[in-house]
């Protein structure tokens, strides 16, 4: 038995898609279970142990036609039984078209069904805490006769990598004794950021609550942006953060994630992360997001997050994702610290030491 799961993308579509691993592993023990992803989301999945082998969708290959076609014509030779297509895209479409596989699974859309054998519609609702994302990725196992209702991502690190992290933090002052607190201050774009100077106010209120010590999660070319929320920030909120200190790397990250005790911000990859190495997580939702499909495994005092369709639902009365998208911006401005202050000072004090 030889099993591809397609997922390209984003990393924390990538991460939530390993769910399904582990579950095959039990179900086919010797089989050969194989994960196409985009290269640059492979650190989040890297050592995982259910998973085989990693074909990695490059940058060229998603601009090139060419790349594209040599890249599915090589996979239809692997000779896989089964294809599990979670990305659903037109490459994923072609590449599962060419597999040559028997039993082809995705999600249902009027103009690629043909090309699948088993075609999933998704839910638009749950129960189960680990949130729609998982909960409708998981339905993709049923043809192959899996059901499970919950699963959980994890990300392996390695001790090395943890050790490593470790010192890197305490020669670098960091007291691993007191709340330390990962802020994810950038989105992946700016309809997905919560506004600077809302941002600086929530950090403020975290040292204040806490008295603890800040990193902020940015990559070097995000450096002025991030340096734009540490100036807002009150000058007493400024001593707590060490801006210098952050994962040049995202495996990097991750082992710097796993020794804080919360992360809090903006609704992105960085929160998944952090809930699949088991750290408290406090979420942002951007204004045109989904949260009901993307708030997975809510618990308070564990996972907690906040959109403005909590605070001001009759912003959002008839209205769909796609609806508000567009003002996403304008939603921003409404969508004051002051609506959860409340409920962000619970949670802290939960992770205060």
């Amino acid at each position: 038995m030889k099993i591809l799961v397609i997922q390209q993308k984003m990393i924390g579509d990538v991460l939530t898609s390993s769910v399904l691993f582990e579950a095959l592993r039990e179900r086919y023990p010797k089989a050969q279970l194989d994960y196409l992803i985009n290269s640059h989301t492979m650190p989040v999945v890297e050592n995982n142990p259910f998973i085989d082998e990693f074909i990695l969708f490059t940058p060229e290959t998603e601009k090139s036609k060419k790349e594209l076609w040599n890249l599915a014509q090589s996979i239809s030779k692997r000779d896989y039984n089964v294809i599990i297509d979670v990305y659903s895209k037109l490459s994923s479409n072609l590449i599962t078209a060419l597999s040559g596989a028997k039993t082809k699974i995705s999600y249902y859309k009027y103009y690629s069904s043909f090309i699948y054998t088993h075609n999933i519609k998704r839910d638009k609702q749950t129960n189960e805490t680990c949130g729609l994302a998982i909960v409708n990725r998981l339905q993709l196992l049923e043809p192959l006769n899996i059901h499970i209702q919950s699963a959980k991502p994890k990300i392996y690190l390695t001790s090395e990598e943890s050790e490593t992290s470790k010192q890197f933090l305490i020669s670098n002052g960091i007291n691993l004794e007191k709340a330390l607190i990962m802020i994810s201050v950038l989105g992946s774009g700016t309809n997905k950021t919560y506004p600077f100077d809302y941002m600086s106010q929530v950090i403020d209120q975290i040292i204040a609550t806490t008295n603890g010590q800040i990193l902020f999660n940015y990559i070097p070319k995000q450096e002025a942006e991030a340096k734009a929320i540490f100036n807002l920030c009150k000058p007493e909120t400024q001593t707590h953060i060490y801006m210098n200190l952050f994962g040049k790397s995202l495996r990097e990250f991750l082992a710097l994630t796993a020794h804080c005790h919360a992360l809090i911000g903006n609704e992105g990859g960085a929160v998944n992360m952090a809930k699949a190495l088991n750290i408290k997580t406090f979420t942002i939702f951007s204004t045109w997001i989904d949260k009901d499909t993307w708030n997975i495994f809510e618990e308070k005092n564990i996972n907690e997050s906040v959109h403005l369709k909590d605070y001001k639902p009759k912003l959002y009365s008839g209205k769909t994702e796609k609806d508000v998208k567009p003002q996403a911006m304008e939603l921003y401005q409404e969508f004051t610290p002051n609506l959860f202050e409340s409920k962000l000072d619970r949670f802290l004090k939960t992770i205060n030491r």
